[in-house]
């Protein structure tokens, strides 16, 4: 069992940047790969980004080009550089294990893109 703390959302203007945090409670190099999700409203919740044990990465093709997740082992973190920000990319996002486990759901930190 792991609990996943996200932090670093806001409300942001379109084009800003925000870098969203995920602080689990153990390491997380007992996961095969750790992934950040998205899900706004109305809508199902989706991949963003994830990250393997071994650093090799992959990313939804809306935010391709725009978002950077890494981790830091040692710190038992995962980010999310999220740059170039559009009003889509409104939503609530979490982080854990990539593929998920239903069990890991944190609190989710909300984004919000608006002028």
């Amino acid at each position: 069992q792991v609990q996943l703390v996200e932090s670093g959302g806001g409300l942001v203007q379109p084009g800003g940047s925000l870098r969203l945090s995920c602080a689990a409670s153990g390491s997380i190099l007992r996961f095969n790969g750790m992934g950040w999700y998205r899900q706004a409203p109305g809508k199902q919740r989706e991949l963003v980004a994830g990250i393997t044990r071994g650093g090799s990465t992959d990313y939804a093709d809306p935010v391709k080009g725009r978002f950077t997740i890494s981790r830091d082992n040692a710190k038992n973190s995962v980010y999310l550089q999220m740059n170039s920000l559009k009003p889509e990319d409104t939503a609530v996002y979490y982080c854990n294990t990539w593929p998920f486990h239903a069990g890991f759901w944190g609190q989710g930190t909300q984004v919000t893109v608006s002028s």
